[in-house]
């Protein structure tokens, strides 16, 4: 696996990219590290895997396939070595178990596909074009549906035989007390996910449909919705602190419709301040934002 210090000039990044995550599936043609086109469409968590496919290649064919065309896709989930795909929370995409998806998308577009997790993507894009440059040790964590993660130890993705490297939002927090779509017991995201937020508002009586409408209450001042939204940010905080006394990490960057909302970013760094300098690795926004994956799973690095 190549170094990601020695990679081609950002401008090298070309082709068509998707990114598909519990919310919302994303594509793109990209020109010289730069987003050309862009689409997006809903996911539908409980579709069958046969028509998540086909909204892959709708996207694709919607953004104009060429013949040569370099073409690479982001997932949520495991995706192994081999290109298996598998969701690890059944709750989010429940028809996704063992699906050889590389090899059934290069039988379909008569050409290689590279496809990796979303969050390794995202980190490698941070990494490569964002607020993550120049830092050796690094991660990106995305709180947005699920909780996931991306990791960057000496200019390399971590990157697993299983796939699981990086799925930190399935590690434990002291805040949690259900049981997690995983199977996992009191799991980061069974508390901080935009799910969990909708959820923990919902079984406390309020009316409320997803996390957003949590969100909004939030900035609207409304006193029980910013308790719930504070959890979560706590929650991350404790996150980033274990990473880094695993991982001795020097950045985080935060992304994520969650960790992208007003003022959630603050939370956190707010939260930060409990901790022990030493525990205290640099937080900041993902500066490519929605785009992270879309262009870090471009790179020849998996």
């Amino acid at each position: 696996m190549p170094n990601l210090n020695k990679l081609q000039n950002p401008e090298q990044l070309n082709g068509l990219s998707v990114d598909f995550g519990g919310t919302k599936i994303s594509a793109a043609r990209v020109v010289r590290g730069q987003i050309a086109d862009y689409l997006e469409s809903k996911t539908d968590g409980g579709a069958a895997i046969d028509s998540q496919i086909a909204q892959i290649i709708n996207l694709l064919d919607r953004l104009g396939i060429t013949a040569n065309d370099k073409i690479a896709v982001a997932l949520a989930g495991r995706v192994t070595k081999q290109g298996v795909w598998q969701a690890v929370n059944s709750k989010t995409l429940s028809d996704i178990g063992n699906v050889p998806l590389k090899q059934i998308l290069e039988n379909k577009l008569s050409r290689p596909v590279n496809i990796q997790n979303d969050a390794t993507a995202a980190v490698v894009g941070e990494y490569i074009l964002g607020a993550a440059k120049g830092y050796d040790r690094a991660a990106f964590i995305t709180i947005s549906t699920g909780v996931g993660g991306g990791i960057i130890l000496g200019g390399r993705p971590m990157i697993s035989e299983t796939g699981l490297a990086g799925h930190i939002g399935f590690t434990t927090s002291r805040s949690a007390t259900e049981i997690c779509g995983s199977g996992r017991q009191k799991t980061v995201e069974s508390v901080a996910s935009g799910n969990a937020i909708a959820a923990i508002a919902q079984k406390n009586g309020h009316a409320v449909k997803d996390g957003k409408a949590v969100f909004e209450a939030h900035l609207a001042g409304e006193v029980w919705a910013t308790k719930i939204i504070t959890s979560s940010a706590e929650v991350i905080s404790e996150l980033c602190a274990n990473l880094t006394s695993i991982l001795g990490l020097d950045i985080i960057t935060i992304g994520g419709s969650v960790g992208l909302a007003e003022g959630y970013l603050a939370l956190v760094q707010q939260a930060q301040k409990q901790e022990p300098e030493i525990f205290r690795p640099k937080l900041v926004k993902a500066e490519l934002g929605r785009n992270a994956a879309l262009l870090g799973i471009l790179a020849d690095v998996y």
